[in-house]
C-alpha cells in the first residue's frame, strides 16, 4: 500500500519519489512510537502507588505523548488524502511537507526524551514531587527540569500550542525543550537557539 500511494503521490504532484521520503518516516515514526506507547502502559502499571508525583508526572508526559502522536497521525493519514485525490499538482503541498517533516522530527525528539526520562525512573520528580508541583501550576503546562543539585534549568514543555503563547522561554527545535528566554542555547540538548 506505501509503495501504490508513493508511486500516485508522485506522478499528481510531479515530483520524485525519492522526494517523498518524508511520508515513509513519518509512517515509520508512527509506528515506532505506537511501538514505545504499549511498553508506557506496562511502566506505568508497575509504578509504586506510593511514588504519587512520579505516577501523575508520568501521566502527563504519557498523555502528552499520546496527543502527539495523534497530531503527527492525523497529518500523516488526513492531511494527506487530498494530495492523492487532486488532479493536478498542488502549491500548498510544501506547506504539507514541511508540517509532516516537522511533527515527525517534533514527535521523534519528544518520544526519544519520554523514553530517557522513563530510563533514569522519571529522576526529575523529588521525593516531594516539588518538580511535578510546579508542572501542575502553570497556566502554560509546563513544568520545571531540576538538575540532581536541584537547580531549576528550565522549563520542559512538551505542549506545541501553548509553547507559541508564550514570551518567557523559547522551545528548542531539535529536543523540544522550552529554555528560559535569556538562554542561548538549550539546557537539555545543548543546541544553539536558532
Amino acid at each position: 500500500m506505501q509503495t501504490v500511494h508513493i508511486e500516485k503521490l508522485s506522478d499528481i504532484q510531479c515530483q520524485p519519489e525519492s522526494q517523498l521520503k518524508f511520508i515513509t518516516e513519518a509512517w515509520l515514526q508512527i509506528i515506532e512510537c505506537r511501538r514505545v506507547l504499549k511498553w508506557t502502559y506496562a511502566y506505568g502499571f508497575y509504578l509504586p502507588e506510593h511514588e504519587h508525583a512520579k505516577k501523575q508526572f508520568f501521566e502527563y508526559l504519557q498523555g502528552e505523548a499520546e496527543s502527539g502522536l495523534e497530531r503527527l497521525h492525523q497529518c500523516a493519514e488526513k492531511e494527506l488524502q487530498p494530495f492523492l485525490c487532486a488532479d493536478e499538482p498542488s502549491r500548498e503541498f510544501n506547506d504539507f511537507r514541511t508540517k509532516l517533516a516537522g511533527l515527525t522530527s517534533v514527535t521523534r525528539n519528544y518520544f526519544e526524551n519520554l523514553v530517557r526520562a522513563l530510563e533514569n525512573g522519571l529522576s526529575d520528580v523529588d521525593s516531594n514531587g516539588a518538580s511535578f508541583s510546579r508542572a501542575t501550576s502553570s497556566k502554560n503546562a509546563a513544568g520545571s527540569s531540576k538538575s540532581r543539585s536541584g537547580r531549576v534549568k528550565g522549563t520542559f514543555r512538551t505542549s506545541m500550542s501553548s509553547r507559541m503563547n508564550d514570551d518567557s522561554h523559547w522551545c528548542c527545535e531539535h529536543c523540544t525543550y522550552a529554555n528560559v528566554k535569556s538562554a542561548t542555547t538549550c539546557q537539555m540538548c545543548y543546541q544553539q537557539r536558532r
